[in-house]
């Protein structure tokens, strides 16, 4: 089986060859988000997380106090379930699911998707992690990566996806998290970080697996 960067790329050229101009008006995106440094106030590594309290699938509220009561804490943010990379990751992070939790640590991913039932009939759901709703994507921006989606963006989602994100999101239409991963330490300092503003490249399962044992 391909890592997950090896799948990503061949997502990545795959779009190139199938639509070349869209794939350039992403780059050009990404390129001066980058120049910006957006994401540059993401949360670092010896910094203390926010506390947060967001809903399951099942609309039940579960604290970031909770879930570090039970050890190390691996957050990942990502954009939603009709987001292919956020999918090829999520399945990489389920691959390696068993020796995350050997290693003593919990995983969840948050995204602004809302909790209402759709999520339940997803792929997603189906993973053996916790999957908690960021709605208005309040988490994401005290976390430090919170994005406004450009229109270039937003169009292909609405006019070639048939997305709705204002729907899918509950009223938030416009922000979307960068898809960043944390590692947090049992008293919620951060103990590693993956931040890129390149929606469409993401941390390697095995890089976590090996932040988290240089912990342990």
């Amino acid at each position: 089986m391909n890592n997950l960067r090896e799948q990503t790329d061949a997502k990545i050229a795959a779009g190139r060859k199938n639509n070349p101009n869209f794939m350039k008006g992403v780059d050009e995106i990404i390129a001066k988000a980058k120049a910006f440094e957006d994401g540059k106030n993401a949360l670092k590594v010896g910094e203390k997380a926010p506390f947060f309290e967001l809903p399951n699938p099942e609309g039940k509220l579960i604290s970031l106090g909770s879930l570090l009561e039970n050890g190390p804490l691996v957050i990942t943010f990502y954009r939603g379930d009709w987001c292919p990379y956020c999918n090829l990751q999520l399945r990489a992070l389920q691959a390696k699911l068993s020796e995350i939790k050997s290693l003593g640590a919990t995983l969840v991913a948050i995204s602004p998707q809302v909790p209402d039932g759709s999520l339940t009939k997803s792929e997603i759901s189906e993973m053996d992690f916790i999957v908690l709703s960021d709605q208005d994507a309040k988490v994401a921006s005290e976390y430090g990566v919170a994005w406004e989606v450009p229109e270039f963006l937003a169009e292909h989602m609405r006019a070639d996806r048939g997305l709705d994100l204002e729907k899918i999101n509950n009223g938030n239409g416009s922000v979307l998290p960068i898809p960043a991963t944390f590692i947090l330490k049992s008293d919620g300092v951060v103990a590693w970080n993956y931040v890129n503003v390149d929606y469409r490249t993401r941390s390697e399962p095995e890089e976590i697996i090996k932040a988290l044992k240089k912990m342990s």
